[in-house]
């Protein structure tokens, strides 16, 4: 496979990267080269190239026209009229040139077999060149001008552009549920059945001996705790909220030293300038315990993450909202605690990874009370930077170079609608299919020759479920029942699409808004934003808990379904909903009914399709919410756990060997 990726905004050359070179010389630098360097390692891929814009400033290996990075990876650069360096709001201008010169550049060489655009403005050019050469084209969007809370009139372009890429890319491929959920919802709706959370990976830091005097000297003592930030000088990295917790509060002056590594300062201008300027102000008062160097290296990066980790320290990303969050993972590589802004990727990372805390951004003493509280709690920040030594294996390059591969070959694949059946096995994901690996590979190789349509239910978002099926090599359902039987996506030739009636016949079932207040008032802890649905409201509980929401809506004469699994999660649905009410609604299509549908799960949120379903598979792991399925024809409690338990109850009725 020959893939190209697109992105051209930035100062992208082979590494070192020059980071803070300009003010869009920023982590998807990083990002992309981290994807296509695993990518170009994968067998089946004979060539990867990162196209981006040349220009004349900074140094002469940005304007040629090819520099190989690695084996079988390359840059690319497109040369226009404008020879300068363009920041990326002038870049929109260069647009129709740069799309003409990679339309140019590939009928002289040759089409790549898919185009991964990083940006809208990379996306202009890459649909302009596929469209042309019939090339598939990816979208990673990285951040949403619509989440910019009072997009200036400026966006407009942007997020124009935004929005006909989202509309318009067969795969868009993000790294946070938020991203996958939310921000892409507020552009298109219906997109989420193309959209792809694949965790991206950090690269192992050297952690090569550098030179951190020059970093360091404006310090009276740079061996005390170090509060470290790495970020542009932009406003919404909120860099001037860090700088007035520090300079506020005396208890954090006393016990730390604040350190700001914000890009190269001599070739900052515009809101970087006046953002730069800002900073230097707002710490004038912490003369001997503030530092902002005015210059960087890779090499004193990853020396200052560990210094800082060695020391005691914290690491700290306040922006106003992170679409993902690299920087988290490079001071969890280092063992170096995190506090983060509790909007946008963070807040998935620190709940995958533990290794922080989360803050409100725009409470500048909450932001100062969470360093203070790590800095000076030792058993805590131990505990926080084991986790992050312990957990970070977990972002690797390698997997999500499998993954977008397997994302680049399904465009070309098409998997027709099943017309005819005669039965349909519906099964929930986690420790149902998940949980050996062993047994999801024979189960995964049952689904190929399979004599019946396979459909995964689950309480899982689309994109989230998709990325466990990933993970386990358990090939995609003929259609997916989701958020726990609240949406239906149907397979078509065109691939995946939200079947919108079902979501039609649910909602009128209940009234959500009293739903939602009758459960504030029961003082039970939400689950976070992103799993509150249209049609789903979830919280963290016990069954106890379940049993007083269901008496607060019977007391408040409302409808709702209320569904308790794992020991402690708690979803609410319209009374209409649920797995095996979505279940006869699949199975009419195919004209079954649910006496047709074999059903196999292993937990609370699985109860009413395995009592419901003619054919019923309790898989040897369960949990004890099943113990009070009663016994009943057609329900088969099987010894074999995950996938094995599947394949046990299938080969029992004849289906597998």
């Amino acid at each position: 496979m020959h893939i190209m990726h697109v992105a051209l905004g930035g100062c992208l050359k082979a590494p070192p990267v020059h980071y803070g070179m300009s003010e869009d010389t920023g982590g998807h630098i990083t990002y992309v080269l981290g994807a296509a360097e695993a990518q170009a390692r994968l067998p089946g891929v004979r060539r990867v190239e990162i196209v981006s814009r040349a220009f004349h400033d900074f140094g002469p290996e940005y304007a040629e026209v090819e520099t190989k990075v690695a084996p079988r990876l390359f840059i690319r650069r497109l040369h226009t009229q404008a020879r300068g360096y363009l920041s990326k709001d002038a870049l929109w201008a260069e647009i129709p040139e740069l799309s003409q010169a990679l339309i140019a550049d590939l009928a002289r060489r040759g089409r790549p077999d898919v185009l991964h655009a990083h940006f809208a403005d990379a996306a202009e050019v890459a649909f302009a060149a596929g469209e042309v050469f019939d090339i598939p084209v990816v979208y990673t969007p990285h951040s949403l001008g619509l989440d910019k809370a009072g997009a200036a009139l400026r966006e407009a372009r942007r997020i124009g552009a935004e929005r006909r890429a989202i509309a318009s890319a067969p795969a868009i491929v993000v790294s946070s549920r938020d991203e996958a959920e939310r921000q892409i919802a507020a552009y298109d709706t219906g997109a989420i059945a193309r959209v792809h959370r694949v965790t991206p990976g950090v690269a192992p830091m050297s952690y090569a001996p550098a030179d951190l005097a020059p970093l360091l000297s404006g310090l009276d003592n740079p061996d005390r705790p170090m509060i470290l930030a790495v970020a542009r000088p932009v406003a919404k990295k909120n860099l001037c909220a860090l700088v007035d917790a520090f300079a506020t509060s005396p208890d954090l002056q006393a016990c730390a030293n604040l350190v700001i590594l914000s890009g190269q300062h001599a070739v900052i201008e515009s809101e970087g300038r006046a953002v730069l300027d800002d900073l230097h102000r707002r710490g004038a008062g912490c003369k001997g315990r503030f530092a902002l160097p005015p210059a960087h290296d890779t090499a004193q990066v990853t020396a200052l993450y560990r210094h800082a980790a060695q020391a005691g320290g914290v690491f700290v990303n306040p922006a106003l909202f992170e679409p993902f969050g690299l920087t988290l993972l490079e001071a969890a590589q280092a063992g170096l605690p995190v506090v983060a802004t509790r909007h946008g990727g963070p807040s998935a990372i620190l709940g995958d990874l533990d290794h922080g805390l989360l803050i409100e951004p725009s409470d500048v003493p909450a932001i100062a009370h969470a360093c203070l509280r790590l800095i000076k709690d030792r058993k805590l920040w131990r505990e926080k930077s084991e986790n992050a030594l312990a957990g970070i294996d977990r972002y690797d390059w390698s997997r999500y170079a499998a993954e977008t591969l397997e994302i680049y070959r399904g465009l070309r694949t098409t998997m027709p609608a099943v017309a005819h059946a005669q039965r349909l096995l519906v099964c929930d994901i986690d420790n149902t299919l998940t949980g050996c690996r062993i047994s999801a590979s024979a189960f995964a190789g049952w689904t190929t020759t399979a004599p019946h349509p396979f459909v995964v239910a689950t309480g899982r978002s689309l994109p989230e479920a998709r990325a466990v099926l990933r993970c386990w090599g358990v090939p995609e359902p003929a259609a997916f029942i989701t958020s726990v039987g609240t949406e239906i996506f149907l397979r078509g030739e065109d691939g995946l699409h939200l079947w919108q009636e079902f979501g039609d016949r649910i909602g009128p079932s209940w009234d959500r808004a009293a739903v939602r207040s009758s459960l504030a008032a029961l003082g039970i802890d939400w689950q976070p934003e992103v799993d509150q649905k249209a049609h789903k409201l979830s919280l963290f509980g016990t069954e106890r808990d379940a049993r007083r929401i269901r008496q607060a809506l019977r007391n408040a004469r409302l409808r709702a379904l209320v569904i308790h699994s794992h020991g402690r999660l708690i979803d609410v649905l319209p009374p209409a909903a649920g797995k095996a009410n979505a279940i006869a609604a699949l199975a009419s299509r195919y004209r079954l009914g649910l006496e047709h549908c074999i059903a196999a799960g292993d937990s609370g949120n699985d109860i009413d399709m395995l009592r419901r379903c003619g054919t019923a598979i309790v898989v040897g792991n369960a949990s004890a919410e099943l113990a009070r399925l009663p016994p009943r024809p057609g329900l088969m409690r099987v010894d074999a756990h995950f996938a094995g338990g599947v394949m046990e109850g299938l080969a029992r009725l004849g289906l597998a060997q």
